[in-house]
């Protein structure tokens, strides 16, 4: 699967375009008549445009067995797109990583030639000054010639997951945006979690985050989501309260959402030295600040989140195939007044406890097995009916010993 130069110069002439279009919105509750204490505003800004349409393309245009070389700091140079033969989205044979490195080296090499050839005024063949022509052309200018080379990265599609994302979404977005409404936060923050797990529920980065939200053992912490019984960054909707307290905070301390949102890769703390070198200028910061660990991540953070909200909001557009959105969580929820082991709740709640335990993935191990008291305050999830159930026994005025109720039946 070597790569040929036949191939390469196909490969350097292809380009994916996203198409565009308008459709309706997915299933969500608008809550936008009372306006929100805090600038409700996602701006869109428009030096980001290039890499807004670049996360469009991998979210909603490359598979998982698509693989794009591009440039890694003006992302609308795209050289090509490699499909690989039988390939998940998960994983990638040798075979394929060889095929992928072999064509990455030989572009790699390529332009390196280019540029050597510019800076020397030297002639280039048709194909290197198509080559050259196609960098000259972007949001680089012809300055981007020089280190195009060290700047070149590969990036895999991720249509199936973000698609699966979406579906999840169903369950969840009508809570999330409720959460963040009644925080009086923009209601699209409800979209964060499509660029950072894609609302997968085990997602978990070598570096320690967890789930929808992924928060770091120490963020959680600080954010009330983590004691010796409960992780709430495990529960989707008790984290969502907990990046709403995180991004009230950093909104607070930054000033703006672009920098509160992209925070929540880089740290408050980083975003404020990035403020200290280069002021509020959002697009200035991306564009040329490059502080400690403000690498590619950090600079596409907030474009992530603008096309993945553009996405959510316009599913038959990028999706036209459809999308089958889960529906919406279905079941009751208390708030313990007091600290409870599980086999009282069990008893009291006349559910069993391995219910229980499938129903509250934020219990520890500790917490499931009783060998530890869920402590007040916790949240706690229970088969749809529970509380509607024990009133028409007669026993709901105990409720107010045990838990308060939050939710019951259908939450919306």
């Amino acid at each position: 699967m070597r790569p040929t130069m036949r191939g390469l110069l196909i490969l350097l002439t292809t380009l994916v375009l996203a198409s565009c279009a308008t459709e309706p919105e997915p299933p969500s509750v608008k809550l936008s008549s009372t306006p929100s204490p805090v600038d409700g505003t996602l701006p869109t800004l428009p030096e980001l445009q290039p890499q807004i349409a670049f996360w469009r393309k991998v979210y909603s245009t490359w598979k998982g067995n698509q693989v794009a070389l591009h440039d890694d700091r003006y992302l609308d140079i795209v050289y090509g797109v490699l499909t690989l033969s039988d390939s998940g989205y998960d994983s990638q044979t040798a075979e394929q990583k060889a095929f992928v490195k072999g064509h990455y080296e030989n572009l790699k090499s390529l332009l390196e030639q280019v540029a050597l050839k510019s800076a020397s005024n030297l002639p280039l063949t048709s194909a290197e000054q198509a080559l050259a022509n196609h960098i000259k052309n972007s949001s680089g200018g012809a300055a981007a010639l020089f280190g195009a080379s060290e700047r070149l990265r590969t990036q895999r599609g991720l249509r199936e997951r973000f698609k699966r994302g979406l579906e999840i979404s169903g369950r969840y977005d009508a809570t999330f945006r409720r959460i963040f409404y009644e925080a009086g936060l923009p209601e699209d923050l409800a979209c964060l979690p499509h660029v950072e797990s894609s609302f997968q529920y085990n997602a978990a980065s070598s570096a320690g985050a967890v789930g929808f939200w992924q928060f770091m053992p120490g963020t959680a912490r600080q954010f009330g989501m983590l004691n010796d019984a409960v992780d709430e960054r495990r529960d989707p909707v008790a984290a969502a309260h907990g990046a709403a307290r995180y991004l009230r905070d950093a909104y607070d301390k930054l000033g703006s959402w672009p920098m509160a949102l992209t925070s929540y890769n880089h740290g408050v703390g980083g975003m404020r030295r990035a403020q200290d070198a280069l002021g509020n200028d959002f697009a200035a910061i991306v564009r040329g600040y490059s502080g400690p660990g403000f690498g590619f991540a950090s600079r596409n953070f907030y474009a992530e989140f603008l096309a993945a909200r553009e996405i959510a909001r316009n599913p038959q557009r990028f999706f036209p195939e459809g999308v089958r959105f889960e529906p919406p969580l279905n079941l009751d929820r208390v708030r313990l007044r007091q600290s409870v082991d599980v086999a009282t709740l069990s008893t009291y709640y006349d559910v069993n406890s391995w219910e229980l335990a499938s129903l509250n993935q934020a219990w520890k191990p500790a917490a499931q097995q009783g060998r530890i008291a869920l402590p007040a305050g916790s949240m706690v999830w229970l088969p749809a009916g529970t509380i509607t159930r024990l009133a028409q026994r007669g026993v709901a005025n105990q409720d107010l010993v045990l838990a308060d109720t939050l939710t019951t039946a259908r939450l919306r």
